[in-house]
Formats: C-alpha cells, sequence, structure tokens
C-alpha cells in the first residue's frame, strides 16, 4: 500500500475543490438538482468513490490534514446557537408548539427503531443511533459531529464517521423523494380544500372555502409587515463581518473551556458525555439573548448564517475526504435495513401523525411534505417539498413559517437533549 500524506494547505485546496466539483455537477445533471442535494454531499460522494477505487485497485492510501476539522464543526454549531431567538416562538404561537410536539415524537421514535433493529440484528446499537435521529433528522453535520464521539475510546466505532455520511446521505435523498407524494395523498385521500381551488367551489364547499380564504388574508396581512421594504437589505461589511466573527470565536473559546472544566464532574463521575459542540451551541443561545435583552448587540442573522454555512460546507467536504468507505462492507446491509424501515416510518408518521395532529387541512399536508424533509433530511429539502406543493396547490404561509424555524433550529436543541438521554441506557458504555 502506498501511503501519500498531505500537508494543511494542500488538504484545504482538496476541500475547496470537493465544493466546486458539487457545484460543477449540480449545474449539469438536472436529476441531481431535482433532489435538492448539497454541493458538499455531490462532490464528497464523486470523490468518496475516487478514493475507495484508488485504494481498493492502485493500492493508494491518501491521508489528510483534519486540523480545520474541529474548528469548523464547532463554527457551524455555534452559529446555529447565535440564530435562535427566542422572540421566534411568540411569532409561531400554538402552532409552532404542537409541531415541535410532533418531531419530538419523531425523533423518539427514530432512535427506539435504530436500537431496536441494532439489537435484534446483533450488530453494535450505536450504528442504531447514528441510523436513528443523529442523521436521520440532524443531517449530516450533526451525524458526523457524533461519529467523531463514537470513534473515541469510550464507544471505540472505529467506522463511526463511514456510517453516519452514508446514513445522512440516504436520508436527504429520501426525504426529497417521499415528501411530495405524502402530500398529494393526503391532500387527494381526505379531499382537502386547496387555495387554487377556491375559485372552482361547489356550494357544498363554499363555507369552508371561505375560512380558507379567510385565513390566508389574515396571514398575508402579518407576513406583508414582516416582511416589507425588502430592498433595504443590510449590507454585510468588514465591520458588521468582524462582529459576527468575534462572537462565533467567542461560542468555540468559552465551548472548549466549559468542556474542559467539566469533563471531570460530568463524564468521569456522573457518566454524561457532552460534546463540545453542545457547549458551543449553548453558548451562542446565552450570548444572543442576552446581548437582546440588554441592548447591547443584535446578532446579523443573515451574516452569521453565511459563516455557518460556509463551516459546514467546508467540514463536510474534508468528512467525505477523509472517510473510509471500505470500513462499511461488514456492516452494509444491517445499515440498509435501517435505512429503508426509517423510511417508512417518516411516512406513516406524516400521514397518521403529522397531519392529523397540526389541523387535517391543506395546511398540515404541507406540514407533512415540509416534515418529511428535515425529518429525514434536511431544512432545505423540507422547503423544496412544500414548494413543489404550494406550486401547484397553492400557498400555505403558516407551513413557510414555522417549518423552516423548526427544521433549522429547534430540532437540533431537542435532538441534542433526546441523545443524551438515550446513550445513558445501559446497553452503551459508560464513563466509569
Amino acid at each position: 500500500m502506498n501511503e501519500y500524506s498531505l500537508d494543511f494547505y494542500t488538504t484545504l485546496v482538496a476541500m475547496v475543490t470537493v465544493l466546486l466539483l458539487g457545484r460543477f455537477l449540480l449545474t449539469r445533471i438536472k436529476w441531481l438538482r431535482d433532489f435538492d442535494l448539497p454541493e458538499p454531499v455531490v462532490g464528497g460522494v464523486f470523490v468518496c468513490i475516487a478514493i475507495f477505487i484508488a485504494y481498493r485497485y492502485f493500492s493508494i492510501h491518501i491521508v489528510f490534514d483534519e486540523a480545520l476539522k474541529e474548528p469548523l464543526m464547532l463554527a457551524f454549531f455555534s452559529s446555529i446557537g447565535l440564530s435562535a431567538d427566542f422572540s421566534s416562538l411568540k411569532k409561531g404561537g400554538r402552532l409552532l408548539v404542537l409541531f415541535l410536539i410532533v418531531v419530538v415524537g419523531l425523533l423518539i421514535l427514530q432512535n427506539i427503531l435504530g436500537v431496536g433493529l441494532s439489537l435484534l440484528m446483533g450488530i453494535d446499537p450505536l450504528i442504531g443511533m447514528l441510523g436513528g435521529s443523529i442523521t436521520m433528522s440532524g443531517g449530516h453535520g450533526t451525524g458526523v459531529a457524533w461519529a467523531d464521539v463514537f470513534a473515541k475510546d469510550q464507544y471505540g466505532l472505529t467506522n463511526a464517521k463511514e456510517i453516519a455520511l452514508a446514513a445522512a446521505t440516504f436520508g436527504l435523498i429520501m426525504g426529497g423523494i417521499i415528501g411530495g407524494p405524502v402530500a398529494r395523498y393526503l391532500i387527494k385521500h381526505n379531499r382537502l380544500v386547496t387555495p387554487n381551488a377556491m375559485l372552482h367551489n361547489t356550494p357544498a364547499e363554499s363555507k369552508q372555502a371561505s375560512n380558507l380564504r379567510a385565513e390566508l388574508d389574515s396571514t398575508q396581512n402579518t407576513l406583508a409587515k414582516v416582511f416589507e421594504a425588502p430592498q433595504k437589505e443590510r449590507l454585510i461589511t468588514t465591520a458588521s463581518f468582524l462582529e459576527s466573527l468575534a462572537l462565533i470565536a467567542t461560542c468555540l473559546l468559552v465551548g472548549t473551556y466549559i468542556t474542559e472544566s467539566s469533563t471531570p464532574l460530568l463524564r468521569d463521575k456522573l457518566g454524561i458525555n457532552v460534546p463540545t459542540f453542545v457547549w458551543c451551541l449553548f453558548c451562542g443561545i446565552t450570548l444572543r439573548n442576552v446581548l437582546a435583552a440588554l441592548k447591547l448587540h443584535y446578532v446579523f442573522d443573515r451574516e452569521v448564517s453565511v459563516l455557518g454555512n460556509v463551516s459546514l460546507a467546508l467540514f463536510l467536504a474534508l468528512s467525505f475526504l477523509i472517510i473510509k468507505v471500505w470500513e462499511l462492507v461488514d456492516i452494509a446491509l444491517p445499515l440498509i435495513t435501517i435505512l429503508i424501515m426509517q423510511t417508512i416510518i417518516m411516512i406513516l408518521y406524516a400521514v397518521f401523525v403529522t397531519f392529523n395532529f397540526v389541523g387535517r387541512d391543506y395546511d398540515a399536508s404541507v406540514f407533512a411534505a415540509g416534515h418529511c424533509g428535515f425529518g429525514l433530511g434536511a431544512t432545505p429539502t423540507a422547503m423544496v417539498n412544500m414548494q413543489a406543493i404550494t406550486n401547484h396547490y397553492g400557498p400555505s404561509h403558516a407551513a413557510f413559517m414555522i417549518v423552516p424555524l423548526v427544521g433549522a433550529f429547534f430540532i437540533d436543541i431537542v435532538n441534542l437533549l433526546i441523545i443524551q438521554v438515550f446513550l445513558l441506557l445501559p446497553i452503551f458504555p459508560q464513563s466509569s
């Protein structure tokens, strides 16, 4: 085996190349765009295949510098925390709380299914956790972050990163496939009145249509106030960029400090393993809301989002570069079984739980499509699912307001807490 080690700068060029390759492939291949696959995933999968071929058939093993991996991961989760505005809860109201309850139910079910199937098939239950809410609802970022934790001495799952990336990629694709058909089935099976059908109402439908029209008009008025004067968009400047960068850097500093200082108590004495990215995320939440409450500084959401998205893209690119696909061979069939069952459960949950819990109306069908998107993949997939439905049947302002809010932030917080609770089960290694 011929081994080639790349230094920091060469690795950085390789990471950017993965992203550029993903963008190139997306512009050239339509079906990849139809699934709304992210650039790091498209480029990363292609590079994974190339690295695997080089390893298996040409005895070439390329080793990349991993110095940037942890800082990029922590920066991404810090940006999620800094984007968390508690005042947003008031805007969503009762429907947001109901949808969040539905989401929590799925997170728990995904972990029960993943761990249960792992035990039945006689494989490590940590594989079931990685095939559960960690990657299904958490996506690539959360998946790789926990994979790093599971690969360490306490858990010892050496191929955790490969499992996480494979599961997250599968979920992302399936989330984009099932969302539209689920919503269309609900609309037709329940004969729902849609906004586009209101112009062709029968007398029997007139009352329901009238109520729906009034609700839409009210929502449109509210949204008009929220999004008025969109041309007055705040510019990203050097000064504002440095402010946002300072906030993220502070989260990284405080988060790593809390990890180092709390480990002797939490992990060594209480057996609770709290990864550094969790502390960085909660540091971001605290920092944003305390500064806003004291009127000292208001976080520039779009700028923080740019920093977070760039960090996540580079982090995923590096994760795909260092994945060892050949280590997945032994658990390929059990992992596929778990992922197929997760897809089936997601469809059933969206139809029988999400739809019924949030109203059994047209908006509820759009919620179900969105839930399929981030319940198996990511928030962008949820948005694409909902856009496909609303382009055909008409707008659903409630869904477009609440689904991104839950999918982009609240789900990560709740998911982290649920994962921690599951890892306390006696079937998983505990700190002595």
